[in-house]
């Protein structure tokens, strides 16, 4: 069954149940006979179009048969979602502008067509309009649940205008279970934040750094901030630190770790201890970047055969296209003349291969590319792409 095909189920029982209250309201006895009939007449039509799956043609004797009052209220916004849901904002639009003009409404049902409003004018991307919508709602909501509601969709909506700060403000009005729900993309406004400010100094950036910190504990993002700004001011202990925090929060970033810390352990001379970490990790959060930097420090002490070895004894374990063609590039050092030609046109179509393949993909939509995007740019989800796992990836 169709999802419109069910909001209109309750739009039908909601019309069926306007008509039979509808009788015991004082009119007169012909008026009374005569609604009966055009409503009667509206919403058996509607039933038969609704049994015969003609959608579009339900909601419209649905929406002649539908008076407007207190009692419908709640189907006429559940019209107004179906057309919002279609694409059809333009008429959601119309019919919550209608109610709003009713001089009769209660405090809360003026609320609550408000705030569907600002969903409608949010969707068809007329931003201002919502968020001066969600902030009346905020001043003058009674409850607690609907200002909930309106400062949680203001925080949405400052997230796509990518006005971070005001969103941290609105999230510091909340309750701490509500904050809970939503630590990891404020965790992110404040590594939006810190990589904005990371221009004009450390301190600002870090301080958004700890607060992303306090938020989410797991925030990688944060880490890895964190240590490109202690690498550029030549902290190369203190990046390092930061960049062994990655294995505790997100394991399967550990691999973007790697290049960072190699260059922190060169500068420092400390490649033995590199050496030692990598170890760590191999057991850790093994990964093809891991395995092929381990074979780089085998080969550097002892040679390239020794390095071919043990590459090929881990992509034993962990097959991919990465580690193999490490694998070949050794064997075309190694290998003998008439062995590096046939290696060398073998290396050109792996490599190939590997360049055409993307490198992060989203877990919860699919979105896959070359750059790692910590909000999907298809989903909009927040720190669902990771690298890529298996033969094509680490």
């Amino acid at each position: 069954m169709s999802a419109d095909y069910l909001l209109i189920v309750p739009l039908f029982l909601a019309v069926g149940a306007g008509w039979w209250l509808g009788r015991s309201q004082n009119r007169s006895a012909q008026l009374e006979q005569e609604r009966k009939v055009n409503l009667s007449r509206e919403y058996f039509i509607g039933l038969d179009y609704l049994i015969s799956e003609k959608t579009d043609e339900a909601i419209e004797s649905f929406i002649r048969a539908l008076e407007i009052n207190s009692d419908t209220i709640p189907a006429h916004l559940t019209l107004a979602k179906l057309f919002r849901r279609k694409g059809d904002v333009e008429r959601a639009i119309g019919i919550h502008q209608k109610l709003l003009a009713r001089p009769d409404l209660s405090q809360q049902d003026f609320l609550r067509i408000q705030m569907a409003l600002a969903r409608d004018y949010d969707a068809i991307g007329l931003l201002d309009r919502a968020e001066n919508l969600l902030s009346d709602i905020i001043r003058q909501a009674g409850g607690q649940e609907m200002k909930r509601k309106a400062q949680t969709l203001l925080i949405k909506l400052y997230e796509k205008e990518g006005e971070w700060r005001q969103a941290l403000d609105t999230a510091s009005q909340l309750q701490t279970q509500e904050l809970r729900e939503i630590r990891h993309e404020l965790a992110h406004y404040c590594c939006e934040l810190a990589q904005r400010l990371s221009r004009q100094g450390d301190a600002e950036a870090e301080r958004f750094l700890r607060q992303a910190l306090l938020y989410d504990p797991n925030c990688a993002r944060a880490s890895l901030i964190r240590a490109k700004l202690q690498i550029e001011a030549g902290r190369w202990r203190h990046a390092i630190k930061s960049l062994k925090q990655v294995l505790e929060q997100d394991v399967l970033l550990v691999s973007e770790t790697i290049p960072l810390l190699q260059r922190c352990y060169s500068e420092l001379g400390s490649l033995a201890e590199f050496e030692g970490y990598l170890r760590a990790c191999l057991s850790k959060a093994p990964s093809a970047s891991v395995i092929i930097a381990l074979a780089d420090r085998i080969r550097s002490q002892k040679d390239v055969f020794a390095a071919g070895v043990f590459l090929t004894e881990e992509l034993k374990k962990r097959p991919s296209i990465k580690g193999f063609n490490r694998l070949i590039d050794m064997h075309i050092e190694y290998g003998s003349s008439s062995a590096r030609q046939s290696l060398t046109v073998l290396r050109g179509l792996t490599g190939q291969l590997e360049q055409s393949k993307p490198v992060y993909q989203c877990n919860h939509c699919g979105f896959a590319g070359r750059t790692l995007h910590w909000q999907c740019p298809s989903c909009k989800q927040w720190s669902s792409t990771r690298p890529i796992q298996g033969l094509e990836g680490e």
